[in-house]
């Protein structure tokens, strides 16, 4: 925490402007070592300075120099901005002389992790800074910002306030029985505080469902025999030739992914090969593929050829996936019907009319209401992390709320009221794993 580090923050590469990343104490009157302008030591905070880099009397590159003076900045420490010409050898330079200068090179998400260590932000935020960047659509960029505004974080502080004041309630009435004016902490008065406080995380449980939705998408298996048109399907909805079509059974034969954004929402559309009894041994391997992305797949699509019967095979697979979140879909629709299969919950297309998958789309929609969901509040639990400690918490508090039911002592449910805050003060980073920070941060870029 006492070195001046520095990093690039922008992708190396040719570009309009580089932009490389100093902070700590003592990085503006490094900075100013290197910098043929104004003194940097004097300008005012939040300012942009023109001037050039100069290192052993050879001016390196033109430059502007953003200067923020400690605490009002990212890392709520001195922290220089240095804007260069885009370019990876000029960046890589400037990089080079700063490293020389005295910088140490930033290790991965160091920046970020210098804001949460110094207090400026918690670990929910400080993740959500993660999330942004790596969000991949427009409601996974809404949902990272609500992150950032620290409402998610509010809505677990106040939920750990109200465990603190149970406890404290419950601690005075074990500590001062003799005080007859005191509020008497019935099991009956905890137990509806519990039951109140459990409904509240179990909702933040449930609406994370549309967190992993927004953040991750939504992983669509194309599951069916083989020629049935699922490579077919995956190229319109993708609108490129992304898999290849033959009328040769068996040409997929391995696991094709494509994606889409549908309503805002990430679409991992994968093809799997045809699933059939077969005697070729690499066709085996793509059939046992298919048969694991079924089971991973947040959605089957069960592809069925309308000029067809049903094969046995198809039948098998319509139990199958029926214990499953499916749709199935009779494709070739434009084509005489021989398939016997009951028109209920089937839906029908095809991919030679333009509109022939409309009818997909919508039944996907429908299914994960993603129609409703970009209308709602944002604020979701979409982090690995957070959702096991969410988890652990409410587990605490059922715990808790069935030693009510069986009337165990007080200091007993106040043990697990205890386990449940310092549960979610984990979320936060109020409480936490030296370790487990430096991993956090180990899987952010560079430069941030």
């Amino acid at each position: 925490m006492d070195d001046i580090i520095a990093a690039i923050s922008t992708a190396l590469g040719a570009g309009g402007i580089s932009i490389i990343r100093v902070s700590g104490k003592g990085s503006i009157s490094l900075v100013n070592s290197l910098f043929s302008g104004k003194n940097l030591e004097e300008v005012e905070s939040h300012t942009i300075n023109y001037g050039h880099i100069v290192y052993d009397g050879e001016i390196i590159d033109e430059v502007l120099v953003s200067i923020m003076k400690a605490p009002k900045t990212y890392t709520v420490e001195d922290v220089v901005e240095i804007n260069l010409h885009g370019g990876i050898a000029t960046t890589n330079k400037v990089l080079e002389i700063l490293l020389r200068s005295g910088c140490r090179q930033a290790e991965p998400g160091e920046f970020t992790k210098r804001a949460f260590l110094n207090g400026r932000i918690d670990l929910v935020e400080a993740e959500a800074v993660g999330d942004i960047i790596e969000a991949e659509s427009e409601e996974a960029r809404k949902m990272s910002v609500q992150g950032l505004t620290g409402k998610l974080s509010q809505i677990i502080s106040s939920i750990r306030e109200r465990l603190l004041n149970l406890e404290s309630r419950i601690e005075v009435n074990i500590d001062y029985p003799e005080y007859e004016d005191l509020e008497d902490m019935t099991t009956e008065k905890i137990g509806k505080e519990l039951e109140e406080i459990g409904q509240e995380i179990e909702t933040m449980l449930e609406e994370s469902k549309n967190g992993k939705i927004i953040k991750s998408g939504i992983d669509v298996a194309l599951v069916g025999r083989p020629n049935v048109g699922k490579s077919s399907i995956l190229n319109a909805f993708l609108e490129e030739e992304k898999a290849i079509v033959t009328n040769i059974a068996g040409t997929t034969r391995d696991i094709v992914e494509g994606r889409m954004i549908l309503n805002g929402i990430m679409i991992n559309f994968i093809d799997t090969a045809g699933i059939r009894e077969t005697n070729d041994e690499v066709e085996k391997i793509g059939v046992d593929k298919s048969m694991q992305i079924i089971e991973k797949a947040d959605l089957i699509i069960l592809v069925l050829n309308n000029n067809e019967k049903l094969s046995n095979e198809e039948k098998e697979l319509l139990k199958y996936v029926s214990t499953k979140k499916n749709i199935i879909f009779v494709n070739k629709n434009d084509l005489d019907k021989k398939i016997d299969i009951a028109d209920e919950n089937v839906v029908y297309g095809n991919t030679v009319d333009k509109n022939g998958l409309d009818s997909l789309k919508n039944a996907i929609k429908s299914i994960f209401q993603l129609d409703d969901l970009v209308k709602k509040d944002f604020t979701y639990i979409s982090n690995a992390r957070q959702l096991s400690l969410i988890n652990r918490a409410y587990e605490y508090i059922k715990s808790a709320e069935e030693a009510v039911s069986m009337e165990i002592p007080v200091d007993i449910i106040e043990n697990d009221l205890a386990n449940a805050r310092k549960t979610l003060g984990e979320v936060l980073g109020e409480v936490y794993d030296e370790e487990l920070i430096d991993t956090l941060f180990a899987n952010f870029c560079l430069g941030k």
